[in-house]
């Protein structure tokens, strides 16, 4: 059974997720822990109004996925919350500040279907298309919910008080047997923040895309080298317009290793290449995986 969920980075656009769309056999179900650490120029929130940030924040997070048929095609149900503890300098203003934050951060929702090359699958049909990958087609939506600490007199919080929705779609071309390529153009859509220090926070929307080239050492084992750009996201309080447009770029890497039958580790890297505002990090993570 090939483990190859979803693990979100938690930078919203800044996030590289290699295998987002490629299909497991309806009814597995993966459980995922997973530890984060983030270092630079970062907040959980990256369009905030900080000069000179330096952050330390790590993320432990749960995540569960369940694939499913929908409309007879490959589809998946993904639920994430991650626990953020995190060190943050700054300027605000041309004034050195610090936080520190410890807590809940915002919980997502992700559902995928495939919409071609991916009908849904049983264990000999995914052991088909392992042997002779075909293009695969696929859409997202992504939930981001409000469920994180957040006090309205800081500027800096775990949570992002507002809803957020990234719609996306991905394809996967083998190019060969054994190598893949993946991409995906989505949106991010930002609902407002009625609370920000006694102000309305409103945020335009943020254009992404990424593309991955995945190396499958056999069907399960797999690395891939990952790069991304996103663009949008100034924002305007009450009223008042930003200088935070962001055009940012970041590139890394992913690796998985099956464990012993149904277990898998997960690692990656990434930074930032090109950084206009904000995106100057770095990422490492490494993930636990069983899958039944």
């Amino acid at each position: 059974m090939l483990l190859c969920v979803l693990v979100w980075s938690r930078a919203d656009a800044q996030e590289l997720t290699p295998r987002a769309y490629w299909p497991v056999p309806n009814g597995t179900n993966v459980f995922v822990l997973s530890y984060q650490r983030s270092s630079g120029d970062i907040v959980t929130d990256p369009s905030l109004p900080l000069t000179g940030v330096d952050s330390t924040i790590d993320f432990l997070q749960v995540s569960y996925q369940r694939t499913l048929s929908l409309f007879g095609r490959s589809a998946n149900l993904q639920f994430n919350l991650p626990y953020s503890d995190g060190h943050t300098e700054g300027f605000v203003s041309g004034e050195f500040r610090t936080r520190d934050t410890l807590g809940v951060a915002d919980a997502r929702v992700r559902m995928s279907i495939n919409l071609k090359g991916a009908p849904s699958l049983d264990t000999a049909a995914f052991r088909e298309l392992t042997q002779q990958p075909r293009t695969i087609i696929g859409a997202s939506l992504l939930i981001q919910a409000p469920t994180g600490e957040y006090e309205p007199d800081k500027l800096i919080n775990i949570g992002t008080n507002r809803w957020s929705v990234k719609p996306a779609i991905g394809a996967i071309w083998p190019l060969k047997p054994s190598w893949l390529l993946e991409g995906e153009i989505g949106v991010w859509i930002f609902g407002d923040n009625d609370e920000f220090l006694g102000q309305v926070r409103e945020q335009d929307p943020i254009a992404s895309a990424e593309i991955h080239l995945i190396k499958r050492i056999n069907s399960e084992f797999w690395v891939s080298l990952d790069a991304n750009y996103y663009t949008g996201g100034r924002t305007v309080v009450d009223g008042v317009g930003q200088s935070d447009l962001q055009r940012n770029s970041r590139v890394g890497a992913t690796i998985f290793v099956p464990v012993k039958g149904r277990h898998g580790i997960r690692g990656s890297y990434s930074t930032g290449i090109v950084t206009e505002s904000g995106g100057d990090f770095e990422i490492v993570s490494l993930s636990y995986l069983y899958a039944w």
